[in-house]
C-alpha cells in the first residue's frame, strides 16, 4: 500500500515543536529552585522533551513540504505528544492522585487543551513548581490554539482559519501582514502583553492593599490561566479565594482573551470600530449579557442565597463569562445555586467565545451562522424562488462553510451524546451514583474543554470522582474538542492515508 501522506514531515514538525516546549519547562524548575521543592520531576522532563524531539528530527529519509494531510497528521500530533511529556513532572513528583499515569495525562492534557478539569483532591500535598506547571501549560495551550489558527489551518483552509476571515472582514487573516509567520508573531506579542498586564493588575491590587493573598506567585499562576481562558487555579477555591476586588479584575481578562485577536489588534492599533462593528462580538456580549441578567434574577429570588446586590451582580456575571468563555474559573460553589440558574450556566458551556481567541467550544460564529442560515430556510420556505445569501458583518458566508458547521454541530452532538451515555455506564459498572445531569455536564466540560462541570465534579470538586477508565476516555475527547474534531477525524478514514 502506497501511503499518500509524508509522515516524515509530520514527525519533523512535531520534533521541532517538542523541542521548543523544553524551554517553557525551565520556569517551574525555576520556580523549584526558588521555594527548595524537588528540581528531578523537571530535570527529567527537560530529558524526555530533548530526547523525544531531538529522535523525530533524526529518524531516516528527508522530510517533505508541509501539505494538508501532514497539517492534520502533524497538529493532531504534537497536541498529544505534548500532553505526554506534559505529564512527566506529574507522574515523576508522584504525589497525590497525579502518581497514576492516567491521572497525570489526565492533568496535562486538561491543562494543554486549557479545559481546566482537575483531578486533583488535596492541593496542599502538591510543591509549587509543580502547580505552576499546569498554569504554563495552559499558557501554552491557549497561545499553541492562536498559532494554529493562524500559522497552519489559514494555510491548508480549514473551518476555523476560514470563519475567521468570514467576520474580520479580510481577504486572509495573513492580512495583518504580507507573511502568515509575521502575523503569527503579531498575536504571539498581543497574548504576551496581555499576559504581562494580567500580572501587573493582580499584584498591583496585592501592593494597594486590595488583595492580600494574590502574591506575585499567585500574579502569575492566575495571569496565565485568565488570558489564556484556561482556568486552573493553585487554589482549590479558584477565583472564590480572592477578594470581591480581585474577581473583578478577573472578568475583563476572561472576557479580552475570549474576543478575536485579529479584531483586538486592530483595536489597539487605531481602528476600535472594527471590533464593535463584528456581528459576532455584538452576538457574544450579548449572550452573555442575558446569561449574567437571567442568572442574577434567580438568584435574587432564590430564598436560600443571601448575597446583596453586588455580590449577586458580581457572582453571576463573574461565572457566566467563565462559562461562556471556557474559562472555568469559580468565584463561588455555584453547583449550590438553584437548578435554574444551573441551567443557564450548562447551555453557557455549548456557546463559546469568538473565533481567533484562545477559547473553546463551539463559538459564537457558528451559532450565529447557523441561526441565520436557519432563519433564511423558513423565508424561502415561504419563498421558494429567493435568493437570500447569509451575511455576517455585511460579508456572505459561502455555502461550503456553512454545510461545514452543521457538519461540526452535528458531530459535537453525537459525540456529546455516547459521552454522557458512557459516563452513567460506567458510573454505574462501579457502583457510583452518576445522574444524568452530572453526566451530561461532565460530558459538555471536557469535550468542550470548559472545566468545572456540576454534581460530582463541581467548581469546588473533582474529576477523580469519576471512575479512571471515565478520565481516560475524557482525555481522548479533551484531545479531540480542542482541535475541533476534522482534524483528528480524518486521520481514521482510509481515504487519509491512501487516496
Amino acid at each position: 500500500m502506497h501511503l499518500r501522506v509524508d509522515w516524515r514531515a509530520s514527525l519533523d514538525l512535531t520534533g521541532r515543536v517538542l523541542l521548543y516546549v523544553s524551554v517553557p519547562l525551565g520556569i517551574p524548575l525555576f520556580v523549584a529552585l526558588y521555594y527548595g521543592d524537588p528540581i528531578v520531576p523537571f530535570l527529567a522532563a527537560i530529558a524526555v522533551t530533548v530526547l523525544a524531539g531531538a529522535a523525530l528530527r533524526r529518524l531516516p529519509g528527508e522530510p517533505g513540504e508541509l501539505g494538508a494531510r501532514e497539517a492534520f497528521l502533524g497538529v493532531s500530533l504534537i497536541w498529544l505528544l505534548v500532553a505526554v511529556v506534559g505529564a512527566v513532572p506529574f507522574y515523576v513528583a508522584g504525589t497525590g492522585v497525579l502518581a497514576h499515569p492516567v491521572d497525570a495525562l489526565f492533568e496535562s492534557m486538561s491543562g494543554l487543551t486549557t479545559t481546566g478539569a482537575t483531578a486533583l483532591r488535596d492541593f496542599s500535598v502538591h510543591s509549587r513548581a509543580v502547580l505552576m506547571w499546569r498554569q504554563v501549560l495552559q499558557w501554552l495551550g491557549g497561545l499553541g490554539i492562536l498559532v494554529l489558527a493562524t500559522a497552519v489551518l489559514s494555510e491548508i483552509g480549514v473551518g476555523g482559519a476560514q470563519l475567521m476571515e468570514t467576520e474580520t472582514q479580510t481577504q486572509s487573516v495573513d492580512k495583518l501582514t504580507p507573511k502568515i509567520t509575521q502575523t503569527a508573531q503579531l498575536i504571539w506579542g498581543l497574548y504576551i502583553g496581555l499576559t504581562v498586564l494580567a500580572v501587573a493588575v493582580y499584584f498591583g491590587l496585592h501592593l494597594a492593599g486590595l488583595a492580600p493573598e494574590m502574591t506575585f506567585y499567585n500574579a502569575v499562576a492566575h495571569a496565565l490561566t485568565s488570558v489564556s481562558t484556561a482556568g486552573f487555579s493553585p487554589e482549590p477555591e479558584s477565583i472564590g479565594a480572592f477578594t470581591p476586588v480581585v474577581q473583578w479584575a478577573v472578568i475583563p481578562f476572561m472576557l479580552v482573551g475570549s474576543t478575536s485577536f485579529v479584531l483586538l489588534y486592530f483595536a489597539i492599533h487605531g481602528d476600535p470600530w472594527r471590533l464593535v462593528e463584528s456581528e459576532e462580538f455584538r452576538f457574544y456580549m450579548g449572550v452573555v449579557a442575558t446569561g449574567s441578567a437571567v442568572v442574577a434574577l434567580s438568584l435574587t429570588v432564590d430564598p436560600d442565597v443571601n448575597y446583596g446586590l453586588e455580590p449577586t451582580i458580581r457572582h453571576a456575571l463573574f461565572n457566566v463569562a467563565s462559562i461562556v468563555t471556557t474559562t472555568g474559573y469559580a468565584s463561588v460553589d455555584f453547583d449550590a445555586w438553584s437548578p435554574a440558574a444551573k441551567h443557564v450556566l450548562f447551555l453557557g458551556m455549548f456557546v463559546g467565545g469568538m473565533v481567533g481567541s484562545t477559547t473553546c467550544s463551539i463559538k459564537s460564529l457558528r451559532w450565529l451562522v447557523a441561526l441565520k442560515a436557519f432563519r433564511r430556510s423558513l423565508f424561502t420556505t415561504i419563498h421558494p424562488s429567493a435568493v437570500r445569501p447569509v451575511r455576517v458583518s455585511g460579508r456572505a458566508v459561502d455555502e461550503a462553510t456553512i454545510r461545514d458547521i452543521y457538519q461540526y454541530l452535528l458531530l459535537s452532538i453525537v459525540i456529546f451524546v455516547l459521552l454522557t451515555v458512557f459516563i452513567v455506564v460506567d458510573g454505574s459498572r462501579v457502583s457510583d451514583s452518576v445522574t444524568e445531569f452530572e453526566a451530561m455536564s461532565a460530558a459538555a466540560s471536557t469535550f468542550l474543554n470548559i472545566g468545572p462541570a456540576f454534581g460530582l465534579a463541581g467548581p469546588y470538586d473533582t474529576y477523580a470522582n469519576f471512575p479512571r477508565t471515565t478520565r481516560a476516555v475524557m482525555i481522548v475527547l479533551m484531545w479531540i474538542g480542542r482541535i475541533e474534531i476534522i482534524p483528528v477525524l480524518v486521520l481514521f478514514t482510509k481515504a487519509f492515508w491512501t487516496s
